[in-house]
């Protein structure tokens, strides 16, 4: 069972506000031999809250990338895909990886097998969204601490990486633990069999991103996915507290004290008002909120507010929604996602089952939101919708997804692989004159990086795609 309230009942909000408890690599000022000795459940508890954190940083880093969001100022560099300084984000994955190289070193030894397996699937997860921003990035030489300076590895290679680490993950959590993991996870409370679900569930996602590719097996998809989340009550999330708002709601926030941010970017409104599509989302006013005027209105990518400057004549992220209540969980992995990585994967051999997998993802997410039955029912049956087995489409399926996936990182993995291919989706305004009208396909190294390892930082553009992405 999920413990909703577990982070309100440990140690309040000290425990998991201090600095991570194991410095970086890249921290050149620490003395290596000597690190900071920190207990296994404080890593734990550390872990598993930052991590929720590193899906917030990388989604909030790339929702203008697809769309989600747009910048209310013209020719912002979010939206319009210049060469941006990410270095914050990269040093949080990376004191996160620190820490669970340190814990999993630690429970190793104290046999503590159920630590070391929940370790390895979260340094899976933040190895992998590591390598999805970034493409190649120093994995094998970060973490022993003889180098501040460490190569790149290839990113092909560290998938590879990431699959192991989640194979050994899940048969050390099926294994017999001296100590088991309890109220100090801030995901699951501890709970072995769902923690179990979630690797398998992130094998699915990081197995799917070959699709198209050589060594891509369908069968192994479906069967990985078969053994991840049965329900909404096994989504991987972090739920919130009320001395720390979840990060969404703190720009709802700001935004309402005049702090600009948050603002739907015009694709995302008109993809769910009927403009795009034949029918109206009922999610739409559960997500985001409306103008003034009480009326759903987008902010175009690059181009800003252009002639509406008020700040409520523009829908942006507004306060107690579910994505933005100040104790909403933040969502590492959901049913709904697994759904539609199912329905990917049957999509060629399986139509029937991969039509049942579409629905059902689109029926997860908007239970999660709370939609109605009389609503959600209307939607699942409209014509546009219930397109029936044969009628499926990947653009069906990558659409529904991107909505279900929303402030989500992960979509614009799916975003890169389907060529940015969404109906309507256009090109942001003033878009960066050196992509030559493409869209970008990676962040650029952080500042920070080429400034502390520049010699071994590959030389690439924002157009060179990781390994999946050709």
């Amino acid at each position: 069972m999920k413990l909703h309230n577990k982070i309100r009942s440990i140690l309040g909000a000290s425990l998991v506000l201090s600095a991570s408890a194991c410095e970086s690599f890249l921290d050149v000022n620490t003395n290596p031999n000597s690190p900071v000795d920190a207990p296994i459940s404080g890593l734990m508890t550390n872990i598993t809250y930052e991590t929720s954190l590193n899906v917030f940083r990388s989604g909030s880093a790339v929702s203008n990338y697809v769309q989600y969001l747009a910048s209310p100022n013209p020719d912002s560099g979010s939206d319009t895909m210049e060469p941006l300084n990410f270095s914050g984000t990269w040093f949080s994955l990376y004191n996160v990886m620190t820490d669970l190289n340190e814990m999993n070193i630690k429970a190793e030894e104290a046999g503590s097998l159920h630590y070391l397996g929940a370790g390895q699937v979260l340094l899976a997860l933040n190895l992998g969204m590591t390598v999805d921003l970034f493409g190649d990035v120093p994995f094998s030489e970060s973490f022993n601490f003889t180098t501040v300076t460490p190569k790149y590895d290839d990113d092909q290679v560290l998938y590879g990486n990431v699959i192991s680490l989640l194979d050994q993950g899940i048969a050390n959590l099926r294994a017999t633990s001296q100590t088991s993991i309890g109220a100090d996870d801030f995901i699951y409370g501890g709970d072995i069999p769902t923690w179990i679900k979630f690797a398998h569930t992130l094998k699915a996602r990081y197995l799917i991103h070959s699709n198209g590719g050589s060594g891509f097996s369908a069968a192994e998809v479906l069967a990985t996915a078969a053994a991840g989340f049965t329900s909404n009550a096994d989504n991987a999330e972090v739920i919130f507290f009320e001395q720390r708002f979840n990060p969404w709601a703190q720009i709802a926030i700001n935004n309402e004290a005049l702090l600009l941010g948050g603002w739907i970017s015009e694709q995302f409104i008109e993809a769910l008002d009927g403009t795009s599509y034949p029918v109206v989302d009922p999610r739409l006013p559960l997500m985001i909120g409306t103008t003034d005027a009480g009326e759903f209105v987008g902010t175009e990518n690059g181009a800003g507010r252009g002639n509406a400057p008020e700040q409520g004549a523009r829908s942006t992220l507004i306060e107690d929604q579910f994505y933005t209540r100040t104790v909403s969980p933040l969502l590492i992995s959901t049913f709904s996602e697994l759904k539609f990585i199912e329905a990917e994967a049957a999509f060629a051999t399986d139509k029937p089952r991969a039509y049942q997998a579409y629905l059902n993802g689109i029926e997860a997410h908007m239970d999660m939101l709370g939609v109605t039955t009389v609503a959600k029912t209307a939607y699942l049956t409209a014509p546009s919708v219930a397109v029936g087995a044969s009628a499926l489409t990947m653009d069906l399926i990558f659409k529904e997804k991107w909505v279900a996936l929303f402030l989500h990182p992960e979509t614009w993995n799916d975003a890169r692989r389907f060529d940015y291919a969404y109906k309507d989706f256009s090109p942001p305004a003033n878009l960066n004159p050196n992509l030559g009208g493409s869209l970008i396909r990676r962040l650029a190294y952080p500042d920070s990086e080429v400034s502390r390892n520049g010699a071994n930082v590959p030389s690439v553009s924002l157009l060179d795609r990781v390994w999946w992405d050709q």
